[in-house]
Order: structure tokens, then sequence, then C-alpha cells
């Protein structure tokens, strides 16, 4: 099944705490908001829309030929900025919408076709996304890394910093993990990849959603979706994509965009 009704909205913020002024940052000579607007045009995507609070983004991307919508500057997620996009431009219930972060440069085409395929087959699923698995102890305990736990079709049970699921040492028997045959230092676990799409629909409500307690403390808005009954699908993908989060990752991420696109 191929998903070509969809549409991609790529949150923008020129504010970070950890690198001010990012979209607009020069990847091989080029800003890094229009790397991310090439990757969506590659897709099946029959709309594209920059979502930005800051007018310097608006102003390139505006020239550059794409789509924006300014929103609200007091948004504090990419979700919430996403859903007033689909308010403001009236998108139908049945319409599904990809979120591609704006420092998201080098994810493939392909993968936000899938994205999007996912949603579509599931059709008991309000929002779809990705996780990978866990490689070694030290990403299974990062709280930076987010962990996800999922039922046998798929679907998230919990997204946690914790390192879970956790594994429960046998005091019965008093062997520590390494000692046990053929167990590893860590259980069977997957890191969540940031990516979604949404059903118009749900965007509506979620945005009517008070945050949840367990939001605010883990710090992960699709905790406000599975607080309030919504379900999430998670597909398992072998490699994460790669994005901008500190000027450290600038060069690896002009190689991959040097060598993949």
């Amino acid at each position: 099944m191929t998903q070509e009704n969809y549409n991609i909205v790529i949150p923008s913020r020129y504010g970070s705490s950890r690198f001010p002024g990012k979209p607009l940052h020069l990847l091989n000579g080029k800003p890094m908001i229009l790397h991310v607007v090439d990757r969506a045009l590659e897709s099946n995507a029959q709309i594209i829309v920059v979502a930005t609070d800051d007018e310097r983004i608006e102003r390139l991307c505006t020239d550059a030929g794409a789509q924006v919508v300014m929103t609200d500057v007091a948004h504090v997620s990419g979700t919430d900025r996403i859903a007033e996009v689909a308010a403001r431009l009236d998108w139908p219930d049945n319409s599904i919408i990809v979120g591609l972060q704006g420092d998201e440069p080098a994810t493939p085409a392909a993968i936000l076709n899938q994205l999007a395929d996912n949603l579509a087959k599931n059709t008991d699923a309000n929002m779809a996304t990705f996780c990978v698995p866990v490689a070694d102890i030290t990403e299974y305990e990062n709280p930076n890394r987010v962990k996800v736990v999922r039922d046998h079709r798929g679907m998230a049970l919990y997204f946690s910093r914790a390192p879970i699921p956790a594994r429960r040492q046998s005091i019965l028997d008093n062997i520590s993990l390494g000692e046990q045959s053929g167990a590893s230092d860590f259980p069977e676990s997957y890191v969540h990849v940031g990516l979604y799409a949404y059903r118009c629909s749900y965007l509506r409500r979620f945005a009517n959603m008070d945050a949840a307690v367990i939001e605010n403390e883990e710090q992960l808005e699709q905790l406000r979706v599975l607080f309030n009954g919504g379900r999430i699908h998670v597909d398992l993908i072998q490699e994460a994509t790669a994005g901008v989060d500190h000027p450290d990752d600038v060069k690896s991420i002009e190689s991959i965009l040097q060598a993949k696109f």
C-alpha cells in the first residue's frame, strides 16, 4: 500500500538553547531548513508547509518557493504547532499529516512515505511513529534516549526516559545477570525515533487536551496521547534518522548529506 494523499508540516523555530538560529545555519552552503524542505519535496506528500514563528525563517522559505504558515510563538511542542497549521488551513478530518522537524535535513523520503503508509494501514491508531533496537547498555541507560514498550501489534504501551522494560534479577537463585547463560546486560528494548504521523481529526482533539502529569514529569508530549486513551503505532526500523541537536552534529550531517543527497 502506498499512501499518496498526505501532507507534511515542518515545524521550525529560530530559538534553541543549544543551537540558536539552527534552521538558518548553512550545511554544505545551504540553510538547514531548505535541506529539510528538499527531503519533503522528494516524498509523496501532496502539500508541504513550513510552520514557524520567526520572520527570518518565513522570508527565507518564501523566497525559496515554500509555503509558510506563521504560528503562535507560545507553542511548547511541534505537535501543537502542526495542529495550528491543520486548523488554519482547514484540512479535512481524514487527512494524514507527517511532522518533519526543521532540524532533520537527512531524513529519506522513503521513511516519510512509510510513516504515512503505517498510519493509513493501522486504522485504529491516532498517530504513528518509529523505533530502533537499543544498541548497548549505555544507550539503554541514557535518559536522553527515549525508550518505548510496544504490544504484539506494535502499539505503544509507554514511552520513558528511564530504562524500560526493566529486567527483574533472580533473587531466589542469587545469580548476577552477567553469570546467566546467554543473558545480555540489558533486556530487549527499543529507542523511540521522534517522527510522527497524525490523523487530522486527532490533532484537533490533541490541541484541546491539557498536559498530562506523566507528560510533564518525563517531558514527552506523546504521553499526553497515551494518558488520554489515544493509540500510537510504533514500527520497527533498523536505523534511526539523523538530526542536528548541537553545533557538534554539523560535520556528520554534512557528510551524510553529501553522500546520500
